[in-house]
């Protein structure tokens, strides 16, 4: 229920104890299956290059801000873009092989009203379907909640990308409406669907994907026993 003020209107709820968050910091997140660290065109071009060029074809690349750069040079000045930019790009390090197979980000940070999104989640063939790519975001958002205090979580993507609207309600994010001719991108038209996950929504997904991601949920070849909108408490309509 919303509060009253003295003119009778209603008005939000009052935060007395709230104050601005810090920024996304430059460290390391370290899990069970990978680690999370900053993006450095010196130390993750190479790997992320064999990663992402394993395949000849560019799927992946299809909803990101941009196309697949030619060759390793080109790539080499992508990277070099998005670790000196203002958003925190990480890259996401096999805890096994120790090679890189993935980035992801922090985008929009606003500290002072405790938002953040979560985007350019950019999976190699090499990383696709496998447990790193659900910790990783479980460390993104373990840190962004748990450590920094966080209270939104935003999650945003092409309208037509049906993989990345998946992801986010299996991750425990809510669909919050689409955003027509938010963008053009490509050349293209872009509808932008918005999710977001909320603090007080937080516990129970930080539970479900705890539970899992833990070692027992997979047998000796590597499959899941439950799926993990099986761990997830059911939602209203």
């Amino acid at each position: 229920m919303p509060d009253i003020n003295h003119f009778g209107q209603p008005v939000g709820e009052d935060l007395p104890s709230w104050s601005a968050r810090p920024r996304p910091a430059r460290i390391t997140l370290p899990g069970d299956y990978c680690r999370l660290e900053p993006l450095e065109a010196e130390r993750h071009t190479q790997p992320l290059f064999d990663a992402y060029y394993s395949v000849p074809h560019t799927e992946g690349w299809t909803y990101l801000p941009v196309e697949r750069p030619a060759d390793l040079h080109a790539f080499r000045l992508l990277v070099a873009s998005l670790a000196g930019g203002d958003d925190l790009h990480l890259a996401v390090i096999d805890k096994t092989t120790g090679e890189a197979l993935g980035t992801a980000a922090f985008l929009r940070v606003d500290p002072t009203h405790g938002v953040a999104e979560l985007g350019w989640i950019n999976w190699s063939p090499r990383m696709q379907r496998q447990r790193a790519g659900t910790e990783a975001i479980f460390l993104m958002l373990r840190y962004l909640f748990d450590e920094l205090g966080y209270r939104r979580c935003e999650w945003k993507c092409d309208s037509l990308n049906a993989p990345s609207r998946a992801a986010a309600l299996r991750y425990g994010f809510r669909y919050e409406g689409r955003f027509h001719q938010a963008l053009v991108t490509k050349g293209r038209n872009r509808d932008t669907d918005w999710f977001a996950l909320l603090d007080r929504d937080w516990p129970a997904a930080r539970q479900a994907l705890t539970g899992w991601l833990a070692a027992g949920n997979f047998d000796e070849t590597g499959q899941q026993r439950r799926r993990l909108q099986d761990f997830m408490p059911q939602k209203p309509a």
